[in-house]
């Protein structure tokens, strides 16, 4: 499987994270994370690492998202929002989720650490 990365154009951090993998010659499918959020297959496993490493599921939101707050999806998680709910709304709605999102074989990560992402695609 080739690496995806879910991305936003506006986002400065996606700009560094897609910056890094094109000084580093690594080739991937980008695509846009509000037209096309990952698919609820690609955010369960993608939640499977999160809790591998000790994450949970409140960490593939965009949790300073403007949508995050209108949609007071803290108070959902907190008031016992289902996992598999949580799941089908991101699969649904790009804005909830934290970005960018790399997902390849065997790993995936949220959000650009340049440390984190260098282990991930030294493997």
């Amino acid at each position: 499987m080739k690496i995806k990365v879910y991305e936003y154009k506006n986002c400065s951090t996606c700009l560094k994270a897609l910056k890094f993998l094109a000084a580093k010659k690594i080739a991937y499918e980008s695509l846009p994370i509000v037209d096309h959020p990952p698919t609820l297959s690609e955010l369960k496993r993608m939640l499977g690492y999160l809790k591998a490493e000790g994450g949970s599921l409140k960490n593939l939101f965009n949790t300073s998202g403007v949508q995050y707050r209108e949609l007071k999806v803290a108070d959902q998680l907190k008031n016992g929002l289902s996992e598999t709910d949580a799941l089908k709304m991101l699969s649904i709605n790009g804005k909830l989720i934290k970005r960018p999102f790399m997902i390849g074989d065997g790993f995936g990560l949220v959000g650009f650490k340049v440390d984190e992402w260098a282990k991930a695609i030294s493997k």
